[in-house]
């Protein structure tokens, strides 16, 4: 096969490359997703994360290496891989982050990727239903909408956060982040708006583009410093050479694009050779730079029935299965989460640093099911963590999965900052119209005294999870532990570029879909700008 563009990976930046590229039919573009079709109906009904999260079918399933910063735990990373990628399986919140994020990339010297620059982007690719204003955009492919359920524990949360100090913002994607409200999420009528769906299938039926599944990429080919194409291999253990007649887009994300890299000998030339591979380009910062969002999920006992008890019994589950077919709404309509807070842990920071991720129902792990009692769920993150890991190879086989070292709480910033944020999340829950729905402090449960630093921060090792939201292994920049220019270019090879979530130089503040869609429309802007 040739083309003029190989994207490899149809995740959240990959499916709006090929679409962008495709749209001139003079480009001849070729997707390549290791996974398989979005034909699982559970992705396309919001709550579906419930059922594809830790499915092997359409999740990668990789876990951690033991972390000392959370007592030798080793935790759950799930990454998509099906057509959409992590968007055909992720909590659905529409989150952009803060326009400061974007302004010191900018600063870092990555121009082009100011707030100024990429609020376009967003806009463009947005279809709100509030409509079009300064921040939002409402004829783009990507549809953003209000939640279609209401739960009495959220909304009690909402009034409690206030009650405690801290101001409502119906929009978080607005004028300002900080403040407490309710997600909006990338759904259209009811159902899950992936990027599959809001960019691919649109553009499905065009010649020039080709999409091909199950077509897992061992490496890239590369000629005197230059890309020239992919190889992969598809079900049947069979070879396929794709020819890139401009240029390869790595879209993997943030464990693939870096594995593949240094599998075709792009990284660090002393790791290449602990497997033998050829050094191509010694960029020592493939791989690096890693940051995630790590989060502390407080649990609490409710003497009201919360969604916990509603899908506990198979008549409770009918009900809300009927509603949804009737007409798409109630709880198979929800996100990972219904109320949130942007809420600063100190005086002292400039904008809020941690995230708040509030649920009406409980639960050990997104796919083990709900808690066998009523309770509802405050998840805290901090929004810019200090801390990097990093991917390092454990083989030169393309089908080894890599280390993920994340690093968690490494730093005495991480460390402070969860200690408060739980401490925010329980000082909440004392305040009204909460107290008089909670009946037991459960995980942690009230013994655990808030004045007590190091117990709270150890309880925080032991409990506390991925978000989901693996940034940074492909960093943008101009520093020598650059891997891309500000063009999305990796380093002294031609016609290789990169698009996903790996390119962030700084991890940013809240939920990583919106960026990477926004990070694909940008490196389609960048490709046909050259062009033209």
């Amino acid at each position: 096969m040739e083309a003029d563009y190989v994207v490899v990976g149809a995740g959240s930046a990959g499916c709006v490359v090929a679409n962008r590229l495709s749209a001139n039919p003079k480009n001849r573009v070729i997707l390549l997703e290791a996974g398989g079709r979005d034909l699982n109906p559970w992705i396309h009904i919001p709550v579906g994360y419930f059922k594809t999260i830790h499915n092997p079918a359409v999740d990668w399933c990789y876990k951690t290496e033991p972390d000392p910063g959370l007592n030798g735990r080793s935790i759950e990373w799930p990454r998509g891989k099906v057509l959409g990628g992590s968007s055909s399986l992720n909590g659905l919140l529409y989150v952009r982050g803060q326009a400061q994020d974007y302004d010191r990339w900018a600063q870092m010297g990555n121009k082009g990727w100011s707030w100024d620059d990429v609020l376009p982007l967003f806009k463009r690719a947005e279809s709100n239903e509030r409509g079009a204003d300064e921040f939002h955009g409402s004829d783009g492919p990507l549809s953003v909408s209000n939640m279609r359920i209401e739960r009495p524990i959220t909304d009690a949360w909402v009034k409690a956060a206030q009650a405690a100090g801290y101001p409502f913002n119906p929009d978080y994607n607005g004028a300002s982040q900080e403040g407490v409200g309710f997600f909006q999420l990338t759904a259209r009528n009811g159902r899950r708006c992936s990027a599959a769906v809001a960019y691919l299938n649109p553009a499905r039926k065009r010649p020039n583009l080709r999409i091909v599944t199950h077509a897992q990429v061992d490496r890239v080919t590369l000629e005197n410093g230059r890309c020239t194409g992919v190889e992969y291999t598809d079900r049947g253990g069979v070879v396929h050479h794709v020819k890139a007649a401009r240029e390869v887009i790595l879209s993997g994300g943030a464990i693939n694009s870096p594995q593949l890299l240094m599998l075709s000998g792009i990284g660090e030339a002393a790791q290449l050779a602990e497997h033998g591979i050829e050094v191509q380009a010694d960029l020592p910062g493939v791989g690096k730079n890693m940051q995630d969002h790590l989060q502390a999920r407080l649990v609490y006992k409710c003497n009201e029935p919360t969604l916990n008890d509603e899908v506990r019994s198979l008549w409770g589950q009918a009900k809300i299965g009927l509603r949804y077919v009737a007409n798409r709404t109630g709880p198979m309509t929800m996100a990972a989460s219904l109320a949130t807070g942007f809420l600063k842990t100190r005086e002292t920071v400039e904008t809020p640093d941690i995230q708040f991720h509030v649920q009406p129902l409980s639960a050990e792990n997104p796919g083990k099911g709900a808690d066998p009692f009523s309770a509802f769920t405050m998840s805290v993150c901090q929004l810019r963590p200090e801390s990097k890991g990093e991917i390092r190879l454990k083989s030169r086989n393309p089908r080894a999965y890599p280390a993920i070292i994340p690093n968690y709480l490494s730093t005495k910033t991480d460390c402070d900052t969860v200690v408060e944020g739980v401490n925010i999340a329980r000082r909440i829950a004392r305040h009204a119209p909460l107290t008089e729905k909670i009946s037991q402090e459960f995980r942690p449960n009230a013994d655990l005294p808030m004045d007590d630093y190091d117990a709270t921060l150890d309880w925080a090792r032991s409990n506390t999870a991925s978000i989901y939201h693996p940034t940074g292994t492909c960093k943008m920049g101009t520093d020598k532990t650059a891997v891309v220019d500000a063009a999305l270019r990796v380093h002294g090879i031609h016609g290789l570029r990169v698009a996903d979530c790996s390119i962030m130089p700084e991890i940013v503040s809240g939920n990583t879909n919106a960026p990477a869609i926004m990070i694909g429309e940008k490196c389609a802007d960048l490709i046909l700008s050259e062009v033209n």
